[in-house]
């Protein structure tokens, strides 16, 4: 069996776990010697990849910690064309976070196989929050932004990923002549009068769900009655910031629905680590999944802070063999709260953020573009 073939096993097997039940030890040693082989799989097929991991402090293969492993800063994503581990005829997509100004996109490379895994990574992790079942599915977005199959952008995959979960699909939002969305009220009326009393599922970008639903209908003092919904947000706090805190958003938000607030789920995630994403558990903690890890760090020193020390996220996941998403510091600010001990039962590291790094450049999470797949194979470190 080649070196791939046992990465993928491997992975596929921590897939298959129970996403949040296996003891901090025992994740450690599942993740710790696959990452290892990742690396080692990540050297072997770019030579510019080895020769940065080569001059790294210290040996990944001798290493005892996860944290000890070496790992790439986000801004490595950016380049042109994207970096990659795949040749150009393997890419079926390529997932580009949008970026405003000056600001330079993140572009990640995907094949079939790390595709499909990155979905059912998302898959098991929302599961676990809301249930296996499908249900009906109100998309707060366009239908543009869906219009796309092989050429799809990180919004998009976000809310096609929860189709598993779905019997159908509305989207709610149209577009004025001028091309902005706007809030489409009889679409929206109408399918929550076919199912009231329905368990139900809503996903929107989080500052899109607050403009263009939240807000026109507080407007015009308007109830949704949706007692059995669970609505899932991701992105955008940034515009946000000046405008509500994150209690008074999910207070909000369940009082237009009609539903308890624990029922509405912020979730984070991000373009280099596709295929894990971090929901709130009812006590605020997100929860890091089986085949992933979190590693907190000081912003002046890169070391490992301890549990209630802010630094740096570095996000860790064995799910991708398409591009070296593996280890990957952001500029997003969060602190560790404990290893296993949360009230909600779930094992495993959990954390909560903070901030943004001061003058970090600021993720156009919501506005997403494709990228078509070009001929080259990838970009240089």
């Amino acid at each position: 069996m080649s070196d791939l073939a046992n990465i993928e096993q491997s992975i596929e097997g921590l897939l298959a776990l129970p996403p949040y039940a296996m003891p901090p030890g025992q994740r450690h040693d599942a993740l710790l010697p696959l990452l290892k082989q990742e690396l080692a799989y990540a050297c072997e097929c770019k030579p510019s990849f080895r020769n940065y991991v080569d001059h790294w402090p210290a040996d990944f293969r001798t290493a005892q910690s996860i944290a000890d492993l070496p790992y790439l800063p986000a801004a490595m994503f950016k380049g042109d064309p994207p970096l990659a581990l795949i040749a150009s005829s393997q890419v079926t997509r390529t997932l580009t976070s949008s970026a405003t100004g000056s600001q330079v996109p993140s572009r990640v490379v995907l094949d079939s196989i790390t595709a499909r895994r990155l979905t059912k990574g998302i898959v098991t992790i929302i599961r676990n929050f809301i249930g296996p079942a499908r249900r009906p599915y109100l998309v707060v977005d366009t239908k543009e932004n869906l219009a796309a199959q092989n050429e799809l952008g990180a919004r998009a995959a976000a809310i096609q990923a929860l189709f598993p979960f779905a019997t159908e699909a509305v989207c709610c939002l149209g577009q004025d002549r001028w091309g902005d969305s706007t809030l489409n009220l009889e679409t929206l009326l109408h399918w929550v009068e076919e199912w009231k009393s329905a368990e139900v599922l809503v996903y929107g970008f989080t500052h899109v769900l607050w403009t263009r639903l939240v807000q026109p209908l507080q407007s015009q003092n308007i109830r949704l009655h949706l007692p059995n919904v669970h609505v899932l947000h991701s992105g955008g706090w940034k515009r946000l910031e000046q405008t509500v805190t994150k209690k008074e958003f999910s207070q909000e938000i369940a009082a237009v629905f009609g539903c308890p607030p624990e029922r509405v789920i912020d979730y984070y995630g991000m373009v280099e680590n596709v295929g894990v994403v971090y929901p709130d558990c009812e006590y605020g903690n997100k929860h890091v999944p089986a085949f992933a890890e979190v590693v907190v760090r000081d912003p002046l020193t890169l070391a490992p802070t301890m549990p209630g020390q802010q630094g740096l996220v570095q996000t860790c996941s064995v799910l991708p063999t398409s591009f070296p998403g593996f280890l990957v510091l952001t500029d997003d600010m969060a602190e560790i709260i404990g290893t296993d001990g949360c009230g909600c039962g779930r094992r495993g590291t959990y954390f909560r953020f903070a901030r943004r790094v001061p003058k970090a450049e600021v993720r156009g999470c919501g506005n997403l573009e494709t990228t078509r797949v070009s001929a080259a194979s990838g970009s240089d470190l």
